[in-house]
């Protein structure tokens, strides 16, 4: 894998796609060109100068089309492989190269690893030795292999945040579902069809990205519409829903019922209580789905046992 082509969704964000570029300016291996599907009205202005081409696609705003804009990505890219890099990933030093070398020696999906950044660590001036300090690991995703690829068995691991592909085995793969719109499930759907296909789903070490602070909700109730709208989509095409994590969050909360067998029912919209329950505060380096649950677990045992006695 001689070149490699650097593609990202960018929506807002605007300090987040400059710092990324930063990142990818101090890479050992530079990219072969940098790739932006723009999902908002105008393109970005002021941005760094490059040692490497830059290039800005508008994709639809008015919608969340996920897929679509890393499909369109994908087909202007010329690179023999693809990096795909959320907007609020910084990639460290060596992140390309450890694509390189992993992609030259395998061809298959590979996932590089994550660190979480506090609020106010990738402000002006930031310095991969000030990450270092400050990072975390997400709790609940394991870690990297103790060095090179190891295979992925569960297409459920795979993560679109930061992974890389053979530009030819995507193409052959036929990318990404296009009739997922909004948040959720299109990145599980892409894994299951290409390992039902035979391709090589992969955890690899290194290809490191540090990810930046910014207001999130895990689990997503600010998508909630979305989520269920996918997961049905998902149930439509493989004969059971995905997400479940997610869905089993909404039902403790009294947002869905998801009885197996019936449509999903959104029940109510979530209020101030849920998105202050599922908001990452300033001092998380992440939001954390499972330990939402645990709290809504806890709320709802007593009257599970209360229950069970009568």
């Amino acid at each position: 894998m001689k070149t490699l082509s650097v593609l990202t969704l960018a929506k807002g964000r605007p300090a987040h796609l400059v710092n990324m570029m930063l990142g990818l300016a101090r890479q050992s291996v530079l990219p072969h060109e940098f790739i932006i599907a723009v999902m908002q009205d105008t393109l970005y202005d002021n941005l760094p100068e490059m040692p490497f081409p830059v290039r800005q696609v508008k994709i639809d705003p008015l919608a969340l089309r996920l897929s679509a804009a890393r499909n369109r990505a994908a087909s202007l890219a010329s690179g023999e492989a693809l990096v795909f890099l959320d907007i609020d990933c910084i990639p460290a030093p060596d992140c390309l190269h450890d694509y390189q070398k992993g992609l030259t020696e395998c061809d298959g999906l590979l996932m590089g690893e994550v660190m979480y950044l506090p609020a106010g660590a990738s402000q002006s001036g930031w310095t991969y030795a000030g990450f270092e300090q400050n990072c975390a690991r997400h709790s609940d995703r394991r870690g990297p292999p103790a060095e090179g690829v190891e295979i992925c068995s569960d297409y459920r691991c795979f993560w679109s945040l930061n992974f890389a592909i053979r530009r030819d085995s995507f193409m052959a793969s036929g990318g990404f579902d296009e009739s997922y719109v909004g948040y959720g499930g299109e990145d599980t759907d892409y894994a299951k069809g290409f390992t039902l296909s035979g391709g090589m789903l992969g955890w690899l070490k290194g290809a490191l990205v540090y990810h930046q602070h910014h207001a999130h909700h895990m689990p997503p109730v600010h998508h909630l519409e979305t989520v269920v709208k996918n997961a049905e989509r998902f149930e439509g095409k493989w004969g059971y829903r995905t997400m479940g994590h997610w869905l089993h969050a909404f039902r403790l909360m009294g947002l869905i019922d998801d009885t197996a067998g019936r449509p999903i029912r959104i029940l109510r919209q979530p209020d101030e209580a849920d998105l202050a329950l599922t908001g990452q505060q300033s001092h998380q380096p992440y939001a954390n789905t499972a330990s939402v649950i645990r709290i809504l677990e806890q709320r709802t045992a007593p009257l599970a046992q209360s229950l069970a006695a009568e």
